[in-house]
């Protein structure tokens, strides 16, 4: 197969394992097609009020101040006399999308939504907005219109402020929440001089949604303890407690409003959200009014493990924790709406302040509207399945839903109320525990089918490197044709079979994919077969031991990059291990300067997996500190280069520039942060030298000598001088520390080279990468190389984790790209984000382009070593996956997984990349090409 062929099916190839992941275990759990729900009883609301703090965290409401007062004095009064609160529970991710559709939609999103920047509806769903008669929503233009754009007809009204005012740098990030409040009175002072707009205000099933942004503005900010965020939040107090006499005034104190008041998600010390951490995943929940439950006394210690009754001062006070979900049913009941058909919530009676049979049959609605999307799911999976391979979920057969149903209906004819809601909450439970099980009906068939291709497209990269690129001893073989015909034609039978099953189980486009792909993908590991004969008869002839050892370093190796997954700390034991490769090898008695180099580039880039991942407070010092390490690192390398290869006059000019680029780049962040917190906005011209230096990042290098360190001196200059832009401490010096580090290896590289006895090796002094290679001289792999390819998977994932980059992209502080935007853009943020985790890689991958060029190699060899290393570690993950109960051990599993097949992809493609970096040169104006002398 020639290189190109082979590239483009080896990224097809695992483009498929990597998107399989998201159909196994991904896909949307969201069923069509049930009959809406509701209660038959009138309800005790005729309106509700949602207000949602974005980004509010539980104990920031509920903590009191040092004094004994509370920020939130309105909203305490209500906790302690008007209304019942209590903590919900978010899920991962915990961004304002996901958990807005929680609250409003009564489900959690599902992962496709990503795609579209938590804005878009990736899917259709109902929401209790769609339900009402009219809704009023202000607030967020990045929240609002996707609940009016689900909702069926034009009764879901919206008033957003401009995208531009969701400004980081802005001078007071509450006037977000002032505007939406003012915009609320403006609609009830409009109505009492609009009588049809106040026509539809008094009507019943109506529901106003406040969504306030500049909590969460202030905490990405300014940090959840600071003045800006927690002034904010006695902000929304004080509006709060305008509103509802306004409200209660307009409405004739009809006592028929109910209040709702939570949060999305709340945030981390650091002023990010998105994963797990309980300052994320507690928000408040504060609900009063028509029909809730006044604030209920107990003397008696409540169950809570945590300690927050406590520290809150409310252990006197019951306590109703809800996940969030469960708040769409109860909004539903309280406004006597139907429940949305695809919210999976329970009902939380203990909010509720009416009969027993409101509550048993608001419980009873739940629960029917629940099992609706089991039946529906259920009917579903039964018509793309053979009926003899049909397993239905035996714990809630359709006997069994008819059982319960008849006696929660005749429970609640016999007034026993308390057992009836106690049979629907067993129902519900019931249902949700088969709506899991038919949405993973099919993951083990789809998870044998992924990896039986991965384990056969392993199998023939392994086989691919021994029959080119190793020195075996060579057998035709003459009767390899007539059987390939043969199990041709059986691979076909195969494949028309696998089709003519999934044709008749109706499955989805992508099940073709997942079980056709393994059937050619054995059928050329056959076809390469005989490179294992090959492989035995050359076994006299091979170092059986140190083969084995080998074997046994690269698979002890590869567990420890496993490992090093789950705890970063592993990655400083393997660096202190690799530190001492020259001595345990003899290469430190023939190249001590360069093999001590090597010692403590290994020592220094082992401190960065040790620092915090996530939390660190800005020190723009240490940006500055990374600045003058660059220069300081790079001039060593300029004056280094310069005494082997003389450098001409336009190269070294091109240096200066880039070393002052550096510079500038050094400072720009301390002069961009210190304006912003003087609240003067980001400065104009940093904005300009930041975006200018980011486009111009990849070209630069072009425009150096193309001479091995000339090239890779300019490609570290220019990817640092953005990274620069992008740091906010002490990851500023994981660049140049790293590339110290690569630089050490290099020459390393080759004085092992010269203790293998190659002959012809090449003087780093002379190698240019422009320079069209001799086919002669190319060598077969050796075992070393093994060793190589190893080095270089070791250093990817250490430039992966070495500063913790991977909390960056979904728990990231904004403060890291202050130098470019401002104004939130999740997906320029996440684009800026991105580039700073590649710019490690792109080093490391250079790096490695000029090992195989300084060692005979061809560019395929070593990295189908990579190929084999690295898809060994993702098949791990994936076994991982499937061993797991826990869904939290899975999701960690999938997302280290998702992570090595993402590097494995932009390691193929930045090989391409680095390619054209190392070897080509642009010219600015025509000219003779100039020699070096």
């Amino acid at each position: 197969m020639r290189v190109i062929t082979f590239f483009i099916v080896g990224l097809t190839v695992h483009v498929v394992f990597f998107l399989s992941i998201f159909d196994i275990y991904f896909t949307s759990p969201l069923v069509h097609g049930m009959t809406p729900q509701s209660t038959q009883m009138n309800p005790p609301a005729s309106r509700l009020v949602l207000v949602v703090a974005d980004g509010l965290r539980a104990d920031s409401l509920f903590t009191l101040l040092p004094n004994g007062s509370s920020r939130t004095p309105y909203l305490r009064r209500v906790i302690e006399e008007n209304g019942t609160w209590g903590v919900s529970h978010t899920r991962v991710p915990t961004e304002s999308r996901p958990g807005h559709v929680a609250l409003i939609a009564g489900f959690y999103e599902d992962v496709s939504a990503v795609a579209k920047g938590w804005k878009e509806n990736p899917v259709e769903f109902d929401s209790v907005f769609n339900e009402s008669r009219h809704t009023w929503c202000w607030g967020s233009p990045d929240i609002l219109p996707m609940f009016a754009k689900g909702a069926s007809g034009d009764h879901v009204y919206t008033h957003t402020y401009p995208a531009v005012e969701e400004d980081f740098a802005s001078t007071d990030a509450s006037r977000l929440d002032s505007w939406v409040f003012t915009q609320v009175k403006s609609l009830f002072e409009s109505a009492k001089s609009n009588s049809t707009l106040k026509a539809s205000l008094l009507m019943d099933k109506n529901i106003f949604f406040l969504h306030l942004l500049g909590i969460d503005t202030n905490g990405h900010a300014h940090r959840p303890m600071s003045e800006e965020y927690l002034n904010n939040i006695g902000l929304v107090d004080k509006g709060i407690a305008e509103l509802v006499p306004v409200m209660e005034e307009f409405f004739g104190h009809d006592g028929r409003t109910a209040y709702v008041f939570t949060s999305d998600h709340g945030m981390t010390n650091w002023g990010s959200h998105g994963a797990g951490h309980p300052s994320e995943t507690l928000t408040p929940l504060v609900v009063w009014g028509a029909g809730v439950n006044v604030a209920q006394r107990v003397t008696e210690p409540q169950s809570y493990e945590d300690h927050f009754l406590q520290e809150w001062k409310l252990e006197h006070i019951r306590r109703v924790d809800v996940n969030q979900a469960d708040i769409a049913p109860l909004m539903a009941s309280l406004v006597g709406v139907p429940i949305p058909v695809n919210s999976v919530g329970v009902l939380p009676i203990l909010y509720l302040n009416n009969s027993g049979q409101f509550k048993a049959e608001s419980m009873y609605t739940n629960a029917i509207q629940v099992l609706e999307q089991f039946k529906i799911k259920m009917m579903q999976k039964k018509e793309t399945t053979l009926s003899f391979f049909f397993t239905p979920f035996q714990q809630l057969t359709e006997s069994k839903q008819a059982e319960i149903t008849h006696k929660a209906r005749i429970l609640i004819q016999l007034e026993k109320y308390n057992e009836a809601i106690s049979l629907c909450q067993s129902l519900i439970s019931l249902s949700l525990e088969g709506l899991l099980y038919y949405h993973t009906y099919d993951r083990f068939f789809l998870g044998c089918s992924v990896v039986l291709g991965f384990v056969g497209w392993t199998s023939y990269v392994i086989l691919v490197i021994l029959k080119t690129h190793a020195s075996l001893n060579r057998h035709p073989h003459f009767s390899k044709q007539r059987s390939s015909r043969t199990v041709a034609k059986l691979c076909m039978c195969v494949a028309v079979m696998i089709t003519a099953f999934l044709l008749i189980q109706r499955s989805p486009v992508t099940y073709y994919i997942y079980c056709l792909l393994p059937v050619p993908v054995w059928f050329v590991v056959y076809k390469e077969s005989g490179a294992l004969k090959d492989l035995f008869r050359s076994i006299p002839s091979l170092p059986l031991w140190k083969c084995l050892g080998y074997f046994v370093l690269v698979t002890f190796g590869i567990e420890l990059l496993v490992v090093s997954f789950f705890n970063r700390a592993v990655l400083t034991v393997g660096l202190g291990v690799l530190s001492l490769w020259p001595i345990l090898t003899g290469l430190f008695t023939k190249a001590k300067f360069r093999s001590l180099s090597w010692f403590l580039g290994c020592l220094c880039l082992s401190a960065f997996p040790l620092m915090p991942v996530v939390g660190r407070e800005p020190n723009l010092h240490l940006v500055s500190g990374g600045g003058l390490l660059t220069l300081f690192t790079s001039a060593s390398f300029f004056w280094s280069s310069r005494q082997r290869t003389p450098l001409q006059f336009r190269d070294g000019r091109q240096f200066f520039a880039q070393m002052l680029l550096v510079a500038v780049c050094a400072c720009v962040p301390t002069f961009t942060h210190s304006s912003l917190q003087q609240k003067r906005g980001l400065p104009l011209l940093n904005q300009i030298i930041s975006w200018s230096t980011l486009g111009s990042s990849i070209l630069v290098p072009l425009l150096s000598s193309s001479r091995l360190f000339h090239r890779l001196l300019s490609i570290f200059l220019s990817l640092t001088s953005t990274y620069l832009l992008l740091s906010t401490g002490s990851e500023a010096l994981f660049p140049p520390v790293l590339s110290w580090l690569m630089f050490a290896w290099i020459n390393i590289e080759q004085e092992a080279l010269l203790a293998q006895g190659v002959s012809g090796r090449l003087e780093l002094s002379t190698i240019d990468f422009s320079a069209n290679i001799d086919i002669s001289k190319i060598r077969q792999l050796k075992l070393d190389d093994i060793r190589r390819s190893y080095f270089f998977v070791f250093f990817i994932i250490t430039a992966f984790f070495g500063t913790g980059n991977i909390a960056s992209i979904n728990s990231f502080d904004p403060a890291s790209v202050y130098c470019f935007l401002t104004v939130f853009n999740p997906f320029i943020m996440g684009g800026l984000m991105m580039w700073k985790v590649i710019i490690p890689f792109i080093i490391v991958m250079c790096t490695f382009e000029s090992i195989q060029v300084a060692t005979q190699l061809s560019s395929r060899s070593l990295f189908l070593i990579v190929l084999v290393i690295s898809d060994v570690m993702a098949l791990h993950f994936f076994f991982m996956v499937q061993d797991y109960g826990s869904w939290l051990d899975i999701g960690t599993s999938i997302s280290h997984y998702v992570i090595v097949m993402s590097m494995t992809i932009f390691l193929m493609l930045l090989s391409v990349v680095t390619h054209i970096l190392t070897s080509k040169r642009l010219t600015l104006c025509a000219s003779p090409k100039m020699h070096f002398p």
